[in-house]
């Protein structure tokens, strides 16, 4: 019956609106010249977990600046529902080292502030004011309702959870400006995990967790009634997700139900049907400038002005079309390489010709020998205190590595993975470090790549082109104009790109400087800390695929599960003394 059929679109229009948290639709934002978006629609429901996913550069983390109301600068609209408690990660903490970190996860806390500052003051001057007196009561009753005299403790034992605190350290002495850049994304996810709030905007919330810190946030994820929108490339967080969407180079967005291999799977579908349409488009681009010759030949011919009219508005119309056609951008194909493999011949080699470029790893080969490269005889590291004694950082660990193999450490924050590594290869800093017991053998001659989790500061401060070669010329490689470029091609960097401070570049652009500086000199061993931090999807394929392929060694501290299954390391575990 028609009646019923408008009673129940009616109806699922009332429900839709009733869950709807955040319905964003941006036609336009720009940097400059560069066009970032054009046509990016971005919805999340109650109770919804929601990824966005894209190329390094594509605007994720720019998107998640409007979404979360700290970039005004665009052309669109953004609703969000009356009443909405929404938390949101910070990327900055300017002007902070000083903060207290229990009290500056608390402001961040909906409600929290205003709650404790109604029940500390409106005592003071209520008096007999019945006004008053029935706020203070409300107050005190949404403070227990909210669960609020118990969330400093609350955060205490989060900070203690994720490897923030230890042993007798007290939270309440804890200072954001102790804490490395990494422990401070901690600090933003505990911040988000005790908000209660309606809405969770979270931006690559579990770079430089280790594993069981992410373990713990992605079963919050899992339980929490929150709703999430989450910029990641975190496959483990990706696996929990309901949705994907993609922000597109091209300015626009594709959403996809499901978690990451439904996504995939998905996508799939979707870049075939894609690149079938591009085809299309491309013959019709070659038949549109065919009609236009063809009618300038027939209206030049022609006597009669009634058939040149009609010919002129022939080559008229074909020309709008071919500029409309013209003026679309080729579609960012990408498949992943699981999915590209169950290609049928025809499919596989037409993706070949179309897909998106990625970066291009050029990973030495070595000889087919297996030359012992590295050994950790029950070594024990420290370094001096305040007090000047020196603690043990954690139990002996000892390992060989030989070429051909991949050896990774694993153990949570602050166990001593990367002081591990910084020792082993008298990287920055090494000198603080103390060995106390044990003794590490590394061959003299043996070429080592490294992959720092941060970017040396001497490099920081240069243009990304100027950076490549200081880097090159720092370690005594023979480097040239041509070498620059051809590493900006390799690696995506634009022309624009060239010219920037490294330091102003994106998280996953300066994650590519930090594979040019580890190839660089055609190491024998690679060590990576946290490679896929920051890397978009591609990217993290193409990687995995070049170490699969490199006949070297390979020692990697990784937390993504993906990667280190992908590899199939030996492991070694670090254990922290208490």
């Amino acid at each position: 019956m028609p009646g019923c059929s408008i009673i129940i679109t009616a109806t699922l229009c009332y429900n839709k609106a009733q869950n709807m948290l955040l319905d964003a639709t941006i036609t336009e934002k720009s940097f400059g010249d560069k066009q970032l978006m054009r046509s990016v629609s971005v919805s999340v429901d109650k109770g919804e977990k929601v990824a966005i996913v894209g190329r390094n550069g594509a605007g994720k983390s720019t998107l998640f600046a409007v979404l979360s109301g700290q970039d005004d600068d665009f052309t669109g609209d953004i609703t969000m529902r009356r009443g909405l408690q929404l938390v949101a990660t910070a990327q900055e903490h300017h002007g902070l080292q000083d903060a207290l970190v229990i009290p500056y996860i608390l402001a961040g806390v909906p409600e929290y502030t205003a709650l404790k500052q109604a029940i500390d003051e409106l005592p003071l001057r209520m008096g007999d004011n019945l006004r008053l007196i029935d706020e203070y009561t409300q107050a005190l009753e949404r403070f227990s309702a909210k669960g609020f005299y118990d969330i400093e403790a609350q955060v205490e034992v989060s900070l203690r959870q994720f490897g923030l605190l230890s042993g007798e350290q007290q939270a309440s002495e804890l200072r954001l400006g102790e804490l490395s850049g990494g422990q401070k994304r901690l600090v933003e996810v505990i911040k988000v995990i005790h908000a209660d709030a309606d809405l969770a905007l979270l931006d690559e919330p579990t770079n430089h967790m280790d594993m069981e810190a992410k373990n713990r946030f992605l079963s919050w994820m899992k339980q929490s009634r929150e709703a999430m929108l989450i910029v990641t490339h975190d496959r483990d967080v990706l696996h929990q997700v309901g949705r994907i969407i993609e922000l597109r180079d091209n300015g626009t967005t594709v959403s996809y139900t499901g978690n990451y291999e439904q996504y995939l799977r998905q996508n799939m579908h979707t870049t075939n049907a894609d690149m079938n349409d591009f085809e299309h488009k491309q013959r019709r681009i070659k038949t549109l400038k065919q009609k236009v010759l063809d009618y300038q030949r027939l209206k030049e011919k022609s006597r009669n002005p009634g058939t040149i009219q009609n010919f002129k508005r022939l080559e008229l119309a074909a020309r709008a079309e071919l500029a409309e056609l013209e003026e679309l951008q080729k579609p960012s194909f990408w498949i992943d390489r699981d999915s590209v493999d169950q290609l049928d011949t025809e499919r596989a080699q037409r993706y070949d010709r179309y897909k998106a470029r990625n970066i291009r790893l050029a990973t030495g080969a070595v000889a087919g020998s297996r030359r012992q490269l590295l050994t950790l005889d029950n070594v024990v590291l420290g370094r001096p205190a305040a007090s000047g004694e020196v603690d043990p950082l954690f139990f002996p660990v000892s390992a060989e590595l030989h070429e051909g193999q991949c050896l990774q450490l694993r153990g949570r924050n602050g166990a001593g993975k990367s002081t591990l590594l910084t020792k082993v290869f008298s990287l920055d800093g090494a000198a603080d470090i103390e060995l106390l017991e044990g003794s590490i053998t590394l061959r003299p001659e043996v070429r080592v790549g490294v992959y720092y989790q941060e970017i040396q500061e001497q490099y920081l401060r240069q243009p990304l082109a100027q950076a490549i070669e200081r880097l090159y010329i720092d370690r005594g490689l023979p480097i040239s104009e041509t070498k620059v470029r051809s590493l900006l091609h390799d690696y995506l960097f634009t022309q624009a790109d060239r010219d920037q401070l490294l330091a102003q570049l994106s998280g996953g652009q300066k994650a590519r400087f930090q594979l040019i500086a580890m190839l660089a000199g055609d190491p024998q061993l690679l060590v990576l800390d946290e490679p896929t931090n920051h890397l978009d999807l591609p990217s993290i394929e193409e990687l995995e695929l070049a170490l699969a392929r490199f006949t070297g060694a390979i020692l990697f501290v990784s937390h993504d599960a993906y990667f280190a299954q992908y590899l199939q390391p030996q492991t070694v575990d670090i254990e922290p003394f208490a």
